[in-house]
C-alpha cells in the first residue's frame, strides 16, 4: 500500500512576520509549500531548512502575470493544489489631516486585488486537490472602525466580502473557505502605533493559533473575545490614537 502524499500548500506574505511563522508550521507537519514573497532570500533559507518540501515562488502578486507564473510553477510541480493561504497584504496608516488617496489604491491593489489574482490562477488547481480549502487573512478592523485605518479597513472589508462570496459560490464544487481575523501582529506595524502593547500578538503565537484552527476548518477564525473588547473603546475615543504614517510603496 503506497503512503498517503504530503498535504500541498501555496501560502503568500510568506517572507516574513505571520507568513513566515505560518510556513514553519505547515512545514513541520511535512506538508509540501508553494512560499510567496516579493523577496526570494527569505524563502531561500526556507527551502534549505526544508529540503525537498518548498517551491519558491517569488513576484509581485499585484501583477496579475506574475501570479499566473507561480500557478503555472505550481501545475509544472504538483498538477493541483489543497490549500490556498492569502496571506500577503499590506498596511498603512493615513493621516489625519491630510488624506492622501494614492495610501487607499496601493493597499487595495496589494491586498484586494492580489488576492482576486491569487484566487482566479489558483481555483483549477483547487479544484482538482483534495478536499480542497481557501483562507483568505481579513482584519479584526472588519469589525469595528477605528483612528486612521480607513485603508487597511477598506481593503479588509473588501476581502472579507470576497472570501465569503467565494464560499457560497465554491460550496457546490467542495472547496471550503476560512476567514481570519487577526491583527497587530507584525511588530513593525505595532511600533508604529500607540495603541496598547497587549493587543499585539507575537507572530508565531498567532500562526500557531490560526494553523490549529484550521484543522476543523471553521468558517470563521476570530482571536479571543478580550482582543475585541480591548479595541472597541479606541473606535470611540474623542481623541484620535497617534498611528505614524509612512508613505505608500510605489509599484
Amino acid at each position: 500500500m503506497s503512503l498517503a502524499r504530503p498535504r500541498r500548500f501555496w501560502l503568500t506574505g510568506a517572507g516574513n512576520g505571520i507568513g513566515a511563522a505560518l510556513a514553519e508550521e505547515i512545514l513541520k507537519t511535512g506538508a509540501h509549500l508553494a512560499a510567496s514573497s516579493r523577496s526570494a532570500a527569505p524563502l531561500k533559507v526556507l527551502s534549505q531548512r526544508y529540503p525537498g518540501q518548498v517551491l519558491v515562488a517569488c513576484g509581485d502578486l499585484t501583477n496579475s502575470q506574475a501570479v499566473r507564473e507561480i500557478a503555472e510553477q505550481i501545475t509544472e510541480l504538483w498538477g493541483s493544489l489543497d490549500t490556498l493561504i492569502l496571506n500577503a497584504g499590506t498596511c498603512e496608516y493615513v493621516d489625519a489631516k491630510q488624506f492622501d488617496a494614492s495610501i487607499i489604491e496601493h493597499v487595495l491593489r496589494t491586498n484586494l486585488l492580489a488576492s482576486s489574482y491569487c484566487i482566479e490562477a489558483a481555483l483549477p488547481l483547487l479544484q482538482g486537490g483534495i478536499a480542497p480549502h481557501l483562507v483568505g487573512l481579513a482584519s479584526a478592523v472588519t469589525f469595528l472602525p477605528l483612528p486612521r485605518t480607513e485603508t487597511q479597513g477598506a481593503a479588509k472589508v473588501g476581502m472579507r466580502h470576497l472570501f465569503e462570496s467565494r464560499r457560497i459560490a465554491l460550496a457546490p464544487e467542495g472547496i471550503e473557505v476560512t476567514v481570519v481575523g487577526p491583527d497587530f501582529v507584525d511588530p513593525a506595524l505595532a511600533k508604529k502605533s500607540d495603541l496598547p502593547a497587549p493587543l499585539s500578538w507575537p507572530a508565531d503565537k498567532a500562526a500557531q493559533h490560526i494553523f490549529d484552527k484550521l484543522k476543523d476548518r471553521p468558517l470563521e477564525i476570530a482571536f479571543p473575545g478580550l482582543f475585541m473588547a480591548e479595541l472597541w473603546p479606541l473606535s470611540k475615543m474623542p481623541d484620535p490614537v497617534k498611528l505614524h504614517s509612512s508613505p505608500p510603496i510605489k509599484d
